[in-house]
């Protein structure tokens, strides 16, 4: 759980788009800087967005394009979305050591501990921990609670990496050579149109750049826009759909980016442990994948029960 320091407490959801706004504008005075060394400071101290009521509207337009069935239960990954704006807030902040542009979701971990439902009021709590160094830069995790009257309900793990960057005092991790990625059985394909990061970001409010303009993405060194690794993920997870249980863990791993338009092969499927991806037995757990044409993985993951 979620300690440390006091907490700076907003008086609501704070707007993304002046979020981003000071986001770019603080990305833009570090790249000028030139200076890629992040001090080994202490992260800041937690963020806290009390009395949270997500609305109706935008739950069904996030279930209808993720395709979770109707009802007023949150899917996991809309309570993601519903957190997102107080992480950004952490993120914003003049004391996070990273530039929020450029930098790279590399993977997710949530914690479903009942579920959600809407006319429920929440209380988000974000915080920064474990700011470390990478074989390509500097990563650090950003973790976000949903508490209601008091009871912790989800939990998500979000990972980043700022490319290019070092951490002070710390020797980056060597490269370690990992088994090449073979291609499963797919169970599915989506094709996914160019305006895919456009109707993700209506519903997530998440209108980083690279998801919404070509020359946006190419300035990142994308040659395209690319789709957001939460819809991946979360698309995955809705195709799971009931069989995931009322308490569960949802963890990814991003891998290349899906460039768009794009067709991504899927494969979302339990696993029993003869054959099956490595870790995961005869425990009701699925295993998730989405790659491309040439075999090569967009997204690893799974799903499984909680204990």
């Amino acid at each position: 759980m979620i300690s440390g320091g006091p907490a700076v407490e907003l008086a609501g959801v704070p707007a993304l788009g002046g979020l981003y706004a000071r986001g770019v504008a603080a990305s833009v005075r570090a790249a000028a800087g030139r200076d890629r060394t992040v001090p080994a400071r202490a992260l800041p101290t937690h963020v806290l967005v009390a009395g949270v009521r997500p609305d109706a509207d935008h739950l069904t337009a996030y279930q209808h394009l993720l395709g979770e069935p109707a009802g007023d239960v949150l899917p996991a990954g809309f309570v993601h979305v519903v957190a997102f704006p107080v992480t950004m807030a952490l993120m914003t902040r003049t004391d996070f050591p990273l530039p929020l542009l450029g930098m790279v979701h590399v993977a997710n971990r949530v914690e479903q501990r009942r579920p959600v439902r809407l006319g429920e009021t929440l209380d988000v709590d974000a915080c920064a921990r474990d700011l470390r160094p990478h074989r390509s830069g500097v990563s650090v995790d950003v973790v976000a609670e949903v508490k209601v009257a008091g009871e912790l309900v989800w939990r998500g793990v979000s990972t980043y990496l700022a490319k290019g960057y070092r951490l002070a005092g710390a020797a980056r991790p060597e490269e370690t050579e990992r088994p090449e990625w073979q291609a499963p059985v797919p169970t599915g394909r989506w094709r996914l149109g160019t305006d895919v990061g456009r109707r993700y970001a209506a519903v997530s409010g998440d209108r980083n750049p690279i998801h919404l303009s070509s020359l946006a993405a190419k300035a990142f060194g994308f040659p395209r826009t690319i789709a957001h690794g939460m819809y991946t993920a979360a698309r995955a997870l809705a195709v799971v759909g009931p069989a995931r249980g009322d308490a569960f863990t949802w963890e990814v791993e991003f891998a290349k980016p899906v460039l768009l338009p794009s067709t991504v092969d899927v494969r979302i499927a339990r696993e029993d442990g003869a054959g099956g991806a490595a870790g995961v037995g005869p425990d009701g757990g699925f295993t998730l994948a989405a790659w491309n044409a040439r075999g090569k993985p967009h997204l690893t993951g799974s799903v499984r029960p909680l204990p």
